[in-house]
């Protein structure tokens, strides 16, 4: 009787799961398109790097990604955020910012691995002068003290510990909003332009360096999100300007030219300082920040587009994008294996878009296995009941 009980529930759990109306799915399908994208990316030198959308505009998944984080926590925290409730939601960030750190040190030491091993399984000792390893390798006591304090990083190894920073200013983000959303804008809008215009960053221990993504910057972008994301929970809307989408195609189909036929050498700074005329990534330059904005306003309104988005929550790609941070992991540690690969093979990009190829797949059969897991956990107290 038991046994039945326990079936039939599971049976209705399942049967319940995929017409659930209470998740919106296209945050996550949205973020499982980046994670993916930046998986793509981390193995340069393959042919799958050429169709990502880096190549068609200023700003790349990062952006992205760090925009449909802003709005994830708009709609987990931003309304949540009221007397009597600060102090376990501020903890609550905190601890989620301590989980980054650690799966970014994990990822870090993974990586060293990675490269180490292989220098040493195929005689290919250039591989430590990769992705900023050697000043770990040369000078290994301060070089691991650095690491674990944040002053040094690996290449593409960068995102978890910006959004580790970003998640421990949330608390005062939420604050500043919950006085007033303009204050919040206005005070991250002047923190932004602040840091661009007076080289404001964290700094490396082992060089002259600083941080490749400045969290002095890049919280401008996460802000509007949860901006953006409280103005709809509270019943508001974007604006639906055909100026406003004017203006957005026009910028993106601009900004696409730019790339494409290398426009580069055109000078557009009029004397102003680079945050507002350049392109760089570091301190998220207004081109970069514009054009990403851009593209999320025209998916937002143009009608149907977004609803595209708007999967079943077992579709394979909502998988991925509900276990954002174990799949950023795993396709991290996955892309670092790649660029093994594709050294010791003299860049063979047949090979390594082979290998990406796998890699994407690999990516669903592990979302599956996480939400295999979670089935389980769920599963476990309903039989011992």
């Amino acid at each position: 009787m038991l046994q039945k009980t326990v079936a039939g529930e599971r049976e209705r759990m399942g049967a319940a799961r995929p017409v659930s109306t209470e998740r919106d799915t296209r945050l996550d399908v949205f973020r499982a398109l980046c994670l993916l994208t930046i998986f793509i990316n981390h193995v340069p030198g393959q042919y799958l790097e050429y169709l990502t959308h880096k190549n068609i505009g200023f700003s790349d998944s990062a952006e992205a990604f760090v925009l449909i984080s802003g709005f994830a926590v708009g709609a987990a925290y931003g309304r949540k955020f009221v007397a009597g409730a600060r102090l376990a939601l501020t903890l609550k960030a905190w601890r989620r910012a301590m989980t980054l750190y650690v799966a970014h040190i994990m990822t870090s030491i993974v990586t060293l691995a990675i490269f180490a091993g292989a220098a040493l399984y195929f005689g290919r000792q250039e591989l430590i002068g990769e992705i900023n390893i050697r000043p770990i390798v040369e000078q290994t006591e301060q070089g691991i003290v650095a690491m674990v304090l944040l002053g040094h990083q690996l290449g593409y190894n960068n995102i978890l510990s910006m959004y580790a920073v970003l998640l421990l200013m949330l608390p005062a983000m939420l604050w500043l909003n919950a006085v007033s959303p303009r204050l919040l804008f206005a005070v991250s809008a002047t923190l932004w332009l602040a840091a661009g215009s007076f080289k404001l960053v964290p700094s490396n221990f082992l060089d002259e360096g600083y941080w490749f993504l400045n969290p002095w910057s890049w919280q401008f972008l996460f802000v509007i999100g949860i901006l953006c994301m409280n103005r709809v929970r509270a019943g508001g809307r974007l604006p639906r300007s055909p100026w406003l989408v004017g203006l957005s195609a026009a910028y993106v189909l601009i900004s696409a030219c730019w790339v494409l036929f290398s426009w580069w050498s055109i000078d557009i700074s009029f004397g102003l300082p680079a945050v507002l005329t350049g392109f760089d990534k570091t301190f998220l330059s207004l081109t970069r920040l514009l054009h990403v904005l851009a593209l999320a306003y025209l998916l937002a309104v143009i009608p149907g587009l977004s609803q595209l988005a708007r999967l079943r929550v077992d579709h394979p790609l909502v998988m991925i994008g509900r276990h954002s941070l174990p799949v950023f992991i795993f396709g991290t540690i996955l892309a670092m294996a790649g660029q093994v690969l594709l050294f010791v093979t003299d860049k063979d990009a047949i090979v390594g878009t082979l290998f990406v190829i796998a890699g994407i797949g690999l990516h669903f059969v592990y979302a599956y296995y996480l939400d295999w897991l979670k089935e389980v956990a769920v599963a476990r107290p309903l039989a011992a009941a």
